[in-house]
């Protein structure tokens, strides 16, 4: 928006937060019992817009949710999928529809006690990669991004922002001048507040924990499932990475470090209990593959419940006397961050007047620039331009890096040119391309949050690449 951007971002991108969500795009059907139509609406809107930037990364997925009559009555589930159809223009997705479980394929998995379900649609997205292509994205258009770099002391001198920051690796110190600090720190949002001297707040996030597991995927097609708990709450088991299912979240308060979050035991049995109460295959923890934990810095409304906490997103602006602004952020959602950054500089126009108009409705993000956001067509003109290229291999890299793909093959005629394989599907020129391109700097970095490769491969297998990363720093 006309503006000189940096952006200090203590560890890498998406190491916290942002890349332990339940990876989805979508409304929050169960907010609708608390009453958050504004929310729910924004996020439905949000979720047409996202998938028309980001078909690469963003995709429909149709969830069945069982019915279960010792939970939710029929038309309460009724009102609610009524409401989420409609609330907020729906344009590209199906509508809900009724299924009935004892005929329908996708009731084959479900025990014989639950007849009926309804069947909505939301979407899928790889989380990681979306704050890396927002980094990319304002990198393109003149931001500096810095990661590994910790902001650890700020105060206004002069009528500016005076920022003190420390590389992580190094210990090296530099300092930037700004006119306006905008604290996005999530769950270190009341932390980044007590470093600037005299200052505190009367708000303040409220720290919920939530856990998912990965197991083999026990059930066959493309569609997921939302199941409900006697407590109310709701688990999503979704496909992931074609032959595993995501299964989570649970909501908890949490009290320590959010850097030491992990799932507990009594996390783990929730969820593989909530699965079993509704599918035939029954799951132990002996099935569990990978889990992960994050914390989620929601905005404390006094809720009792931490299912009943707000999802949506708060603003305090800091600017008495005439000061250099700091604007900071409470709670918020994957679905609604753009919503929330046209928002945000909404509040910030009164200290920038000649600040350009939004713009990111319409735009792609890095890599989505394909025609009519229709990732089926482009795939196939992927596959017919690099016919030396394997299927499953160019479908990987159209996910990964959608019309990018061009610039990461750049060059190359035969699979040979990729360089050698790490593992399944992993080249060692993608390996290059996100050391090169996307601030990867580790094994977990590149195996973990660029990618899903890690999930595919074996210890040994980490281990080998591992040491090859290591050869090449040691190189450069």
């Amino acid at each position: 928006n006309g503006k000189s951007v940096l952006l200090v971002e203590k560890d890498d991108l998406a190491s916290h937060t942002s890349s332990a969500s339940t990876k989805l795009i979508h409304g929050g059907l169960r907010y609708l019992e608390y009453y958050e139509f504004r929310l729910v609406r924004e996020a439905l809107i949000e979720r047409e817009v996202l998938l028309q930037s980001a078909a690469h990364i963003i995709w429909p997925m149709r969830f069945v949710l069982p019915h279960n009559p010792e939970d939710r009555p029929a038309w309460l589930v009724r009102l609610g999928l009524f409401l989420y159809d409609h609330l907020g223009g729906r344009k590209r997705l199906p509508g809900t529809r009724s299924l009935d479980l004892s005929t329908a394929p996708e009731g084959a998995p479900i025990k014989r006690a639950y007849r009926k379900a309804f069947e909505y649609s939301d979407c899928w997205v790889d989380d990681a990669r979306l704050v890396v292509l927002n980094a990319l994205d304002a990198r393109d258009r003149g931001a500096r991004v810095l990661t590994r770099t910790a902001c650890s002391a700020i105060r206004r001198r002069d009528g500016l922002w005076s920022i003190e920051m420390t590389d992580t690796r190094t210990g090296a110190k530099t300092e930037a001048r700004a006119r306006c600090v905008v604290n996005t720190a999530g769950p270190w949002v009341n932390d980044v507040i007590g470093r600037i001297g005299g200052l505190n707040s009367s708000r303040s996030v409220r720290l919920v924990k939530g856990s998912h597991i990965v197991v083999p995927k026990f059930w066959e097609g493309r569609q997921a499932y939302l199941v409900q708990n006697p407590d109310k709450r709701v688990i999503f088991i979704n496909p992931y990475q074609n032959d595993l299912a995501l299964i989570g979240t649970t909501d908890i308060p949490y009290e320590g470090r959010p850097e030491d979050v992990a799932a507990d035991d009594n996390e783990i049995a929730y969820l593989l209990k909530s699965v079993n109460r509704y599918f035939k295959q029954q799951l132990t923890s002996d099935d569990i593959v990978h889990s992960f934990s994050g914390v989620r810095p929601l905005y404390d409304d006094n809720a009792e419940n931490p299912s009943a906490v707000t999802r949506d997103y708060i603003f305090e602006v800091d600017a008495a006397d005439g000061q250099a602004p700091l604007l900071s952020v409470f709670g918020g959602k994957i679905t609604t961050f753009r919503k929330l950054s046209e928002h945000a500089l909404e509040r910030l126009k009164p200290f920038f007047p000649k600040m350009g108009p939004a713009w990111t409705a319409k735009a792609h993000l890095p890599g989505g620039d394909m025609a009519e956001a229709d990732f089926d067509l482009f795939l196939g003109e992927l596959k017919a331009r690099y016919r030396w290229l394997p299927s499953d291999l160019a479908k990987h890299y159209a996910r990964l890096f959608g019309t990018r793909t061009h610039a990461l093959l750049a060059g190359a005629t035969s699979l040979d040119d990729l360089g050698p394989a790490f593992g399944p599907l992993f080249r060692e020129c993608e390996a290059r391309f996100l050391i090169e391109n996307e601030w990867a700097l580790t094994a977990d970095d590149i195996l973990d949050r660029r990618t899903k490769h890690g999930l595919h491969m074996t210890q040994a297998e980490r281990q080998a690449f591992t040491h090859w990363l290591d050869r090449q720093q040691a190189a450069a």
